[in-house]
């Protein structure tokens, strides 16, 4: 079978219930949509790519730090990020069976139109003139609302305050940013990550794995000074990040009818200011770099920039990450938002924290000031034992304030007391500063756990001549590393001993930490299918002639080749094919 012509979205659905992927979740009530469990073999390979993700684009940079934040979040923090009044979408109810749909998502599908973004009574518009009815029973619809797309939820019994369930992993980090910068000794740039579940109530969820209710996140918010930015990413970045080459596709593309990304470097997009900061067109790079180390091919990998009328609220620009798969043409897998001071500007106004960075001089500067201060002998005169009272009040007045009502010839009301420009000093002083207060811009890099793993296994997906299925993961990513298969046929005295020998190798693979996978059942050939069907990309067999010459046999799951070696050589050998077998050169 051609694998064009195969349907890789049932072949994969029906793979991933028969070998343990994943599932509709509460299936034996009926399932709930958006919601899905993760099986024995399912999970694996999630952890594998969340490791990828980790070891890519946080562990092998020191300018990231990992934290853990809780997933309920109190009102407050969602009302001072801005969710609570801009995290919905726009719905439409069907009058007649009571069935709600997401209205934008319901024109595409009825007209091709995109419009996401667009005002309710557009939406209205759109609706009427095209006559577009109920999907389900062929109903009226209703005028377009409103959405929230916010869990609520309640902490504490009886009287608790309201929360949510976050929609995002990033407030949880803006409001510790002051907790991280202190533990890193108060340095910039400085990256927050985490990976953790969140909840979207999304309207209709279908798609599968695409669209979900609760889904794993995993992203980081990297905090900078804006002046400092491309002298910083300059010094950071190497010949790899500065030379990858990415299909982007502009607004200015798409304002000219242009679909067709360019390709640009990465020095390209900075240099040209395609990009608003360089640090976005730098994690972009290394974004690209991630996901083709995950076993997505370049050509299949893009980046879209949005319309402000598709940014989120937080966002000055947004670039969203795409892969085209055969089943939902391009899905967005990641998102760069440039969040400038947003965030930490919103928590610093509704929690009065401070949450800025104190960026200090490489010399100090030296200011002439004009202080005002107060006169004391005449302040006596005017106030007498009141005087301690009234110089506290002049200390809470902003200087600039108090100087310009001097300098206007009026007089400084204080209680019942008129104070004129003989109650005050005027004086000029040179002062050294050592820095400043300053609150940092962010970008964000944002990657949807779930929809990665589906983008990695349509795109390994292979159907052979003979029809069967094999799974071409990336050895970093498969489930399972290495199987090890005994021939368990033969004289029983014989058997004992593949089964010795093939458990002794099972053991000491685990122990040297490579993930190993033990099959005895079933013909030879039966156990290569299933290794095939979940990935395994090598196998070693045990079999009469390992009692004979201690030699084993290891199988190649994207060729069928085998070769033969022995048990002396075999530990260097799966090293050598799993690529973990490294060699450090230190020059001085």
């Amino acid at each position: 079978m051609n694998n064009s012509d195969i349907d890789v979205y049932e072949v994969l659905n029906d793979l991933a219930k028969r070998r343990g992927f994943y599932w509709i979740s509460y299936e034996i009530y009926g399932g709930v949509s958006g919601l899905y469990d993760f099986g024995p073999i399912g999970v694996l390979i999630k952890r594998n790519i969340m490791n990828e993700w980790i070891n890519n684009m946080v562990y092998n940079c020191d300018l990231i730090v990992e934290i853990e934040t809780p997933i309920i979040t109190p009102r407050v923090v969602l009302q001072a990020s801005g969710h609570e009044e801009h995290f919905t979408d726009p719905v439409v109810e069907c009058t007649k069976c009571g069935r709600v749909f997401r209205a934008d998502h319901l024109i595409e599908e009825k007209t091709g139109l995109n419009v996401e973004g667009a005002v309710l009574e557009e939406l209205h518009r759109i609706i009427i003139e095209n006559r577009i009815k109920c999907p389900e029973c062929g109903g009226e619809l209703s005028k377009p609302d409103k959405a929230l797309l916010l869990f609520k939820t309640e902490i504490g019994p009886f009287k608790g305050i309201e929360g949510y369930i976050r929609p995002e992993a990033a407030q949880g980090m803006f409001v510790s940013f002051k907790h991280v910068l202190n533990a890193v000794r108060n340095r910039l740039p400085l990256g927050i990550a985490q990976i953790g579940r969140v909840g979207r109530n999304e309207i209709s969820p279908r798609q599968g794995l695409i669209r979900l209710r609760e889904f794993t996140i995993m992203e980081f918010e990297f905090f900078f000074d804006p002046e400092e930015s491309f002298k910083e990413v300059m010094e950071i970045m190497d010949s790899r990040t500065a030379e990858e080459e990415l299909y982007v596709l502009t607004i200015s593309d798409k304002d000219r009818d242009i679909d067709k990304p360019s390709k640009y470097t990465t020095i390209e997009l900075i240099n040209e200011k395609i990009v608003k900061n360089p640090w976005l067109a730098y994690w972009m790079a290394r974004g690209n770099i991630f996901l083709k180390e995950i076993g997505i091919p370049g050509d299949l990998i893009k980046f879209e920039e949005k319309y402000p009328w598709e940014r989120a609220h937080y966002s000055e620009q947004t670039f969203d990450q795409l892969v085209y798969t055969k089943k939902f043409k391009w899905i967005e897998v990641a998102g760069y938002s440039y969040r400038t001071k947003y965030d930490l500007d919103r928590h610093m106004k509704y929690s009065n924290a401070d949450l800025t960075y104190f960026k200090k001089y490489d010399k100090p500067l030296e200011k002439r000031i004009i202080k005002v201060i107060p006169n004391i002998d005449i302040l006596k005169n005017i106030a007498g034992d009141k005087i301690g009272l009234i110089i506290d009040k002049i200390k809470n007045i902003d200087q600039e304030i108090l100087l310009n009502t001097l300098r206007e010839g009026k007089c400084v009301k204080i209680d019942d007391y008129c104070l004129d420009r003989e109650a005050f000093i005027v004086k000029e002083e040179i002062v050294k500063i050592h820095g400043e207060k300053i609150i940092p811009h962010v970008v964000e890099p944002s990657f949807g756990l779930e929809r990665l793993f589906y983008v990695v296994l349509e795109n390994s997906l292979t159907i052979t001549q003979d029809n069967k299925i094999v799974l071409r993961l990336k050895p970093s990513i498969a489930p399972y590393q290495v199987a090890v298969f005994p021939l368990v046929t033969g004289r029983e005295g014989v058997r004992e001993k593949i089964t010795r020998i093939s458990r002794t190798i099972y053991n000491e693979l685990l122990k040297a930490r490579i993930r190993a996978y033990y099959d005895d059942e079933g013909s030879i050939g039966k156990r290569y299918v299933r290794a095939d069907e979940i990935g395994i990309p090598y196998a070693i067999t045990v079999d009469y002639q390992t009692i004979e010459d201690k030699t084993v046999t290891i199988r190649f799951r994207d060729t069928r080749e085998q070769i033969r070696v022995s048990l002396e050589q075999l530990y260097d050998k799966i090293l050598e094919l799993l690529g973990l077998k490294h060699s450090i050169k230190i020059e001085i």
